[in-house]
């Protein structure tokens, strides 16, 4: 009897012996798949979080530039004056001068007249109604109107384009056969204008 029992303890032993060391063996699967779960879950992204990160701020709309119109008016050009018709008195300007203002016994008195238009446009002007007279004191002694032989021209005066001309006494009283002035001072008028008179000498 004793070398049975000790067989079926022996056996028994055995048993138990394996059974302890396949309970060791499962704890030690266990614990490798728990750590290999637990790697696993750290490792993975939180969802939403770099989409969050990622998005910028949209742009904003760019400024619109203000709108400057700006309109011009244009002035009408005035009208240009009327050519050819006679002049205005009040548009003409007449000057007289002397070519010298002593005249030896040979030589002749010279006179320039000028008329200047400053109107708008061109009109006509009656040059016969220039008239140098010479006076000695109250004794009137020559007109150049009266002694002027023909008709005289008509001038078209431009605006601020003189018209000249040149009057010359003969140094005779009259026009026809008149005597020869006297030496002394006479003075040179232009009738009905306001030029200015030229007092000269005749030796």
């Amino acid at each position: 009897m004793g070398p049975n029992t000790g067989r079926d303890s022996d056996g028994s032993g055995l048993d138990q012996y394996w059974r302890r060391r396949a309970v060791a063996l499962a704890g030690v699967l266990a614990a490798v798949g728990l750590l290999t779960w637990t790697c696993a879950g750290t490792g993975e992204e939180e969802p939403g979080r770099d989409a969050g990160a990622a998005e910028s701020p949209a742009p904003s709309p760019p400024t619109a530039m203000p709108t400057v119109t700006v309109t011009t008016t244009a002035s009408p050009e005035p009208s240009p004056a009327d050519d050819g018709g006679p002049c205005d008195d009040g548009d003409l300007v007449v000057a007289m001068s002397a070519a010298e203002d002593t005249f030896p016994r040979t030589e002749r008195p010279e006179f320039r007249v000028t008329v200047v238009n400053t109107g708008e446009g061109a009109c006509a002007f009656d040059t016969g109604s220039l008239d140098v007279r010479i006076t000695s004191g109250s004794d009137r002694i020559w007109s150049s109107a009266e002694c002027r032989r023909g008709d005289a021209p008509e001038a078209t005066l431009r605006r601020g384009i003189p018209y000249v001309d040149t009057v010359i006494w003969d140094r005779r009283r009259g026009c026809e056969d008149g005597r020869a002035a006297r030496p002394g001072t006479y003075v040179a008028d232009l009738k009905g204008e306001k030029a200015e008179e030229q007092v000269f000498r005749l030796r």
